[in-house]
């Protein structure tokens, strides 16, 4: 007998992403992921200034807000054809790099280990043999016997008061957990450490940014960071050095702390290993310019067609690459929005409103789909570490090696690229993804510092306005995929802003083709083992960490219920 489950919402933190599930046998067999919020930036951003885009574009969340500033500023750059300085160029990188690893940190312990994490049966745990569980598996300094006795007393609380606060929302006693209570304690006691960790790299952004979230340094041109080693009021060593400093504390959390535990974790659910697979075209964009045109970039990109890492990559190669502008477009067959004109191409794409209530064969979100050269493709870390690996890029190679070597250990047994295209594989490809981009971030801050000693102090290069229409594009690779937004200026105003974000790559309902996006595709065949707690659904989808917009918290005042589950 086919059940429907519903779970709306399924993130936890936002409130607005509903997925719906035909369940037959045990497993789903139809699957429709559906944004429940529209966000028409595009509509507010028409007629305004372009140099004052980024400002309302990173309003589209409450997260990610950096890297819609960044892509926006890019974006109009590229419609001059403008060049950034060097120091603007390195400012942006250690911003988007430091953002990153935070956002990295938070969705791994915070956000979705708790889907394979059973906080109850931590209390369970001997304090002294996950010590020695965790000092096998790392150097971590704060392993020791009164670090998790320390921690497990915190769970104590928790649970003996009845209120588990930011542990409320899991499953704990579900079948599907099989953690032993030692390896629960661990990762319960990482959790709390990470709170610390995750915000010592997002501190880097506020002291750049000037704020966070919502940094305020952004500039069509580059950045306003005025730079003055006299003056206490710019950019000066003590603080450069400050945010070294930050930066170095939290490599040792990535190394020594997330890529072991996702290692060890993913290993306890190797079955995991076979189940979300889902679109395999991945698309991926090259980041962390290190000249003043966007031309050499220090992270590959590209796409991957079906899942061949060798013959199916295509690299993208500069901010001004032809062969990503040419591909992108986007349908609204099954999306409340005017249609009837086939999938646009981002420069004509149309936003204009239409609900038309839920669905199945016809308009069931408020998500666009987009295609890349009429294909669907998944996005996100998993997509970026693939497309990194393919090109050959020396510390992606290293981290992931280190990774799979490590899981194989854990199984005894070999294992290959192949089990990244899974569940697991997405949390193993975003704990590889922090580790090469706290290298990088290192690396900028080197370039950096070596620019300024050079005397070059420029941080701001003055846009200038053409009469007529252009038109331009920006990419970056954000903690969740690709993230481009593109721009039509006509006589200095926009005529035209299109945002295609990560998650409506990954999420959009089906394409003008009746192809169907990521989410849609990963889940089906998964095994569902309780219809009234879907866990195992919500761990596929949390896999690909959805951000649709933040802000968004749909919590019941009366019932306290902050989700529901509805099995029809």
């Amino acid at each position: 007998m086919v059940q429907r489950i519903v779970v709306d919402p399924i993130t936890r933190i936002e409130g607005h992403l509903r997925v719906d599930c035909d369940v037959d046998g045990g497993k789903v067999t139809k699957a429709w992921a559906s944004g429940q919020m529209w966000r028409g930036i595009e509509l507010i951003l028409q007629g305004k200034d372009p140099r004052d885009a980024w400002v309302f574009a990173q309003r589209i969340c409450g997260v990610c807000t950096t890297v819609h500033a960044i892509t926006s500023v890019r974006a109009v750059e590229n419609a001059l054809k403008m060049e950034v300085p060097l120091n603007a160029q390195f400012i942006r990188n250690i911003i988007q790099g430091a953002h990153a690893v935070h956002d990295h940190i938070v969705h791994f312990y915070h956000l979705s280990a708790i889907d394979f994490v059973d906080i109850v049966s931590a209390l369970k745990a001997d304090p002294v043999a996950t010590s020695k569980l965790a000092q096998s598996l790392s150097d971590w300094k704060m392993n020791g016997v009164g670090d998790f006795a320390n921690a497990q007393k915190k769970l104590a609380a928790f649970v003996n008061s009845g209120q588990l606060g930011i542990f409320g929302s899991g499953y704990w006693g579900h079948p599907a957990m099989k953690l032993p209570p030692e390896v629960n304690l661990l990762a319960a006691t990482h959790y709390l450490q990470a709170i610390e960790f995750q915000r010592r790299m997002n501190k880097v952004v506020a002291i750049l940014g000037s704020k966070t979230p919502h940094i305020q340094n952004m500039a069509v041109g580059g950045v306003a960071n005025p730079i003055n080693f006299d003056s206490q009021s710019t950019l000066t060593l003590e603080k450069l050095h400050y945010i070294k400093e930050l930066i170095d504390e939290v490599g040792e959390f990535v190394q020594q702390v997330y890529i072991p535990d996702v290692c060890a974790i993913g290993a306890f659910y190797a079955d995991w290993t076979q189940i979300g697979r889902g679109v395999v075209n991945y698309l991926a964009c090259p980041d962390m310019p290190v000249d003043t045109k966007g031309e050499k970039l220090s992270l590959p990109g590209g796409f991957i067609k079906g899942a061949d890492l060798v013959g199916g990559f295509n690299p993208i190669k500069t901010f001004n690459d032809a062969y990503f502008e040419k591909g992108v477009k986007e349908s609204v067959k099954h999306s409340w929005y005017q249609g009837g004109k086939g999938a646009l191409h981002p420069y004509d794409g149309e936003t204009i409103p239409q609900y038309t209530d839920w669905s199945d064969d016809g308009k069931y979100s408020w998500i666009k789909s987009p295609t890349f050269y009429d294909n669907r493709a998944q996005v996100g870390p998993l997509a970026n570490v693939l497309c990194m690996f393919a090109a050959g890029h020396e510390p992606t190679v290293r981290w992931t090696t280190a990774a799979l070597n490590t899981i194989a250990m854990h199984l005894k047994t070999p294992v290959g690229p192949d089990i990244l295209h899974s569940t697991i594989g997405r949390h193993a490809a975003r704990a590889v993804r922090a580790a090469v981009l706290h290298e990088e971030v290192g690396k900028q801050w080197t370039m950096l510092m070596e620019n300024l000693g050079k005397g070059d102090f420029t941080t701001y290069n003055k846009p200038v306005f053409p009469k007529g229409e252009i038109r331009g594009f920006g990419f970056h690779e954000a903690p969740r995929g690709i993230l481009s937004h593109w721009v039509v200026i006509e006589n200095g105003k926009i005529k035209n802003y299109q945002a295609v974000v990560p998650t409506t790559w990954n999420a959009g309902p089906r394409d003008e083709g009746e192809q169907m996006s990521a989410y849609e595709s990963a889940l089906l065949d998964t095994p569902v083992a309780d219809p009234e707690k879907p866990l195992e659904v919500i761990r596929t989808v949390h896999s690909f960490d959805p951000c649709l917009a933040c802000a968004v918290h749909l919590t019941d005042t009366e019932s306290r219920s902050s989700y529901q589950v509805k099995v029809v």
